[in-house]
Order: structure tokens, then C-alpha cells, then sequence
């Protein structure tokens, strides 16, 4: 689908209200409380099938520090444990699927499956996140019991593609093993499974959430996926493309090779962005540096007039009709040579200031994505001797979108599944099973992501709706979050909970009307230091359900969600 023609359906789906259809769907009981009964014993007493239990230790109430911040957590069980242990016939590796589970002593009733993202490849803190910029309030503080996994492979590193069941495991599978395993655990440490089960996690573990919504629908009663990945293979080489293109317009490092930081920089990416908020700032109503009408400021805004054209040196000021060009082509999205379209295009928004939105464009293409394209998307993988003869930025620089694309999607006798079919949702916006039981969906994505396009969420959901007659908002919702990057940060209010609505739309049928999203100012457990310095530290606003924005309401304090009303 071109540009056009999906700002042509966003504009006009924002003509219509997000309300609920006629449907009437089954109302899920709310969770019921519960006390651990033991945590010592769990080691000795418990048996289930291809997994051993390493550890259990109580952990008393206190603060608990996971990625620099430091949260209240409540007296609880920590449990660890590996599943499906085996030594690959492929490359001779040892493989298992490693967990964690924190379980409260003062149990909600409720269990949180932890997706983790990136590469997985290690188990994280079981805090569960409830979403934006530095949660103040994680699922275990709620009560949750909390399971964490490194989704089947022992490091961080992209090296597991070698192996199909790794990769399966990756992709899917883990989630199969563990789900059970973690409602078994639960019936034995507090005497009954879980009343409700939730299914959490951003970027690639928001495109987990999306595939357990799709393949796991009966087990989980509430989805929340964040800026989802659920295309991941074709974003990954997407990524490679853009390194291509913005090489075109990099000087040459002291190696020869194109230092790709220098093809947009932060000064010009600052300038981009102040061109944006001036062409689409009062869309919404009030001129506040942010644009919350992404779908008009699309038609109001271009880049090759609205941002001053160099005439001499590059001075941060302007850009060059070079880089222009290359801008334009990697907002389109990647092509190849037929023309056709191999991922979605994205949107301009003041985020694009935001040092994440770079990183990706600059960083991850010969880093992250280089390994996993060449080990884990492709068929057949890389060979390590192959790939370490080489860098990480020539890998991307060399691979070919007319004939190393396609292997995306290919099999052979040793990988018998794709790497489209085993990372992405099947039949992804077929979600009939969840909606009927009950269940319901949650998804948020930053408008400013800087991997993975929101306007390919934003089809996704438009292809949700089509499929249940024009309006799927009685089980599944999606928010944008202007200016936000990849799962936080940018130039965005990004401290948001998305789990306790979600709950709350679950056990007690209240749709979220719109969900409050708070800036990270002076004050904040962690301060976003590239925040306007025109916001209030305590600046709020509304993030609304796709299609409508959140608009002023032509009085009232501009700092305030209260202020604004979603249209």
C-alpha cells in the first residue's frame, strides 16, 4: 500500500467515532486473591515435565533496582528454573529455556507473562512493565506473579539461528513450553491456577504479545503489546536498506567506510523537527511543541520545502538536496528494483530529534540487525567463519534486497519453517478466538519509532477492524503516542500504564476511553533530557484511541490532559 493511500484511510477513519460495535461479548470474572502457601519447598516438591527447578528463595519487601531504576516490590518467591534442556544435532550447542518467576506472598490472582525484547538471550528481572518511559508501578508491585525467560538461547547474541528449534523457540515456541510450566508453578505455590493470565511486552517483545494473540489466544485474557515488532524479519532488513541509503551521503571514516552519524545530524535532525512542529503544531488546536494529528500533519508537512535547502556548507541549519533525497526515500520505505514495496513507510514527527530515533537509523543496521538478518531471518543462516570475515556495517552494505530478500521467506530440509512464518502472528488480523472468549487487546505505539513502523501497526488494526465489520474497538484498541521513540523517549509525554486499564477492560468491561501519558521532567524516577524546555515538567496529555487525537479544547492549562479531548 502506498503513502497516500494509507494517510488516505487514517484521515478518513478519523471522521468516525471509536465506539463500540453492537456486539455483545462474554464478561470475564475479575481475579481473586490468594497467600503463597510455601516458597522453600517448591524445589523438593514439585514435578513437571522436562523442567528442573534450580532455585527458590524468599525475597523480602524492599526496593528492587532492574535498568537503573529502583522500585518498591512486595515480600515474594523468586523461583528459577530451565525447560527442554538438549544439545543441538546442528551446531553442538546447549540449549534450554531458562525462567524466572516472582511470586508475591500477597497474590492478586493474576499472572503476567514478561516478553522481553531485543535478541532475548537472557533472563531478565520478572518486574513486568506496564509500558512508557520508566514505569513507576510494575506488575509484580500490583501483585502479579511474574515470569521472565531468555526465550530459549543462553546469550544475547544472534548466534542460536543456527539452530531450528532455537529459532522456533524464538519465535514462538518457548511461549508454548512456558505458559503451562508457569500456570503449574502457580496452582502449586498458592493452591489454584491463575483466575486471569496477561501477556506484556515492547518491541520484540510486543511482537511476542502480537503472535501469543494469534496463536495462544485460549491461554491469555488481556494482550498489551508495545511498539510491536510483529513484522520483525522485513523491519530487520529494512534496516540494512536504510544503512545503504544513508552511506550515499556519510563521509569515509579512517577505515574507508561510510561513519553513517554523519549522513543526518543531530543539529539537522533538530531542524527537521522544528520544521514539523511549524507546519503541524496547531493542527490540533493549541501551539504547545507537540503534534498530535499525525494524519493531517503528514498532508501539511514537506520536507523538501518546508526545511531550508543548503546552498553552501552544512551547518546544521539546513540540508542538502542529497540528503533530502535520501530522507525521502527512507520515510517511503524500502523498495526494490521493481518498485514494489518490501516494508511499510513511516510518518514525520517532531520525534525525529530524539538520539533513539538515530540510534536505530545509524547504530542497529551493522550491530543488531546485521547478525540477526544473517543468522536468525534468513534461510540458510550465515556460517560464523563467513560472517566474522567480514563487519557487521559491510554485511548491510552488500545484502540485497533482489536476491538475499527472499530468504526471508525460504525453507529448507534442516530449517523447515521460514522465518516469516515462525516470527509473525499467522493470520494476524484474525483475532476471532480472543475476541469471542472475552479477551481483550491492548497495543501502543511511538509515533517517532525509529525500527519499526507505526503505520504498519496502524494497517494492522485497520485490517482488525475490516475484519469484524468496520469496528473491532469492543476487544482490541490501538494508541499512538506522538513524538515518542522506540518504547520511550523523544520528544513525547511517554510515562504511561497501559496494564491497569487493561485489567480494568478485562474483569470489569470498562473500555479505555483514553489513557494518560505524563512527561518525564525535573522530578521524574528518571528525567527525559531531551524534553522541550517550553513543557512544564509535569506535562500530561491524553493518548487516544486510533483514530481520533487528542485535541484542545480551546481553554483550560495547556500542560494538562484535562485540556484536551479525544476526537
Amino acid at each position: 500500500m502506498k503513502t497516500k493511500t494509507a494517510l488516505g484511510v487514517l484521515s478518513a477513519l478519523a471522521l468516525s467515532a471509536c465506539g463500540g460495535s453492537d456486539t455483545v461479548l462474554p464478561q470475564l470474572a475479575a481475579a481473586t486473591p490468594a497467600t503463597l502457601t510455601s516458597c522453600a519447598t517448591l524445589v523438593s516438591t514439585l514435578a513437571l515435565a522436562n523442567t528442573s527447578i534450580t532455585s527458590a528463595v524468599d525475597v523480602a519487601a524492599g526496593g528492587l533496582t532492574a535498568t537503573g531504576v529502583t522500585t518498591p516490590i512486595p515480600a515474594h518467591c523468586l523461583v528459577k528454573g530451565k525447560m527442554n534442556q538438549r544439545t543441538s544435532a546442528v551446531d553442538g550447542a546447549s540449549y534450554a529455556i531458562g525462567f524466572e518467576m516472582r511470586l508475591p506472598v500477597a497474590w492478586n490472582g493474576r499472572f503476567y507473562y514478561q516478553a522481553n525484547g531485543g535478541l532475548d538471550g537472557s533472563v531478565v528481572t520478572a518486574l513486568g512493565s506496564v509500558s512508557g518511559g520508566a514505569p513507576i508501578s510494575p506488575a509484580l508491585s500490583q501483585g502479579f506473579a511474574v515470569l521472565s525467560s531468555d526465550a530459549g538461547h543462553p546469550a544475547p547474541s544472534p548466534f542460536f539461528g543456527l539452530d531450528p528449534q532455537a529459532r522456533l523457540d524464538y519465535g514462538y515456541t518457548a511461549v508454548a513450553s512456558l505458559t503451562p510450566m508457569a500456570k503449574n508453578l502457580i496452582k502449586a505455590a498458592y493452591g489454584k491456577t491463575p483466575d486471569r493470565s496477561y501477556f506484556a511486552g515492547c518491541s520484540n517483545g510486543g511482537r511476542h504479545a502480537m503472535v501469543a494473540a494469534a496463536r495462544y489466544s485460549e491461554q491469555y485474557d488481556g494482550i498489551l503489546a508495545g511498539n510491536p515488532g510483529f513484522h520483525l524479519p522485513k523491519a530487520a532488513t529494512a534496516q540494512l536498506w536504510k544503512a545503504q541509503q544513508y552511506a550515499t551521503v556519510a563521509t569515509l571514516d579512517s577505515s574507508s567506510q561510510p561513519d553513517l552519524t554523519t549522513a543526518v545530524t543531530p543539529a539537522e535532525f533538530k531542524t527537521i523537527s522544528s520544521a514539523i512542529i511549524a507546519k503541524c503544531d496547531m493542527l490540533d488546536g493549541v501551539v504547545d511543541n507537540q503534534v498530535q494529528d499525525v494524519a493531517a500533519c503528514q498532508t501539511s508537512f514537506n520536507l523538501q520545502t518546508d526545511v531550508p535547502t543548503c546552498s553552501g556548507t552544512r551547518d546544521g541549519t539546513c540540508l542538502s538536496t542529497a540528503q533530502k533525497t535520501v530522507l525521502a526515500k527512507v520515510f517511503a520505505g524500502p523498495k526494490n528494483n521493481a518498485g514494489t514495496d518490501l516494508y511499510s513507510n513511516t510518518w514525520f514527527d517532531p520525534g525525529v530529534a530524539g538520539s533513539n530515533f538515530a540510534s536505530w537509523h545509524f547504530g542497529s543496521p551493522a550491530t543488531r540487525d546485521a547478525g540477526a538478518v544473517a543468522f536468525i531471518f534468513t534461510t540458510p543462516p550465515s556460517t560464523v567463519a563467513a560472517f566474522a570475515a567480514t563487519t557487521g556495517l559491510q554485511y548491510a552494505l552488500n545484502f540485497s534486497m533482489e536476491t538475499d530478500y527472499p530468504k526471508i521467506f525460504a525453507t529448507n530440509s534442516t530449517y523447515t519453517e521460514s522465518a516469516w512464518s515462525f516470527m509473525t502472528p499467522p493470520d494476524e488480523a484474525n483475532l476471532g478466538t480472543l475476541k469471542n472468549r472475552g479477551a481483550k487487546m491492548v497495543v501502543y505505539h511511538g509515533v517517532a519509532d525509529g525500527v519499526f513502523s507505526p503505520v504498519d501497526t496502524a494497517r494492522w488494526y485497520d485490517a482488525v477492524k475490516a475484519k469484524n465489520g468496520g469496528d473491532a474497538s469492543n476487544f482490541a484498541r490501538l494508541f499512538l503516542v506522538p513524538g515518542m521513540n522506540h518504547c520511550s523517549g523523544g520528544l513525547a509525554t511517554d510515562q504511561f500504564d497501559m496494564l491497569a486499564p487493561l485489567v480494568k477492560w478485562v474483569e470489569k468491561g470498562e473500555a479505555p476511553a483514553s489513557i494518560t501519558a505524563n512527561a518525564r521532567g525535573a522530578g521524574a524516577n528518571v528525567v527525559n533530557t531531551e524534553l522541550p524546555t517550553t513543557w512544564s515538567a509535569n506535562r500530561s496529555r491524553p493518548l487516544c484511541p486510533y483514530p481520533q487525537v487528542a485535541r484542545y479544547n480551546g481553554s483550560g492549562d495547556v500542560e494538562s490532559a484535562a485540556s484536551f479531548s479525544c476526537k
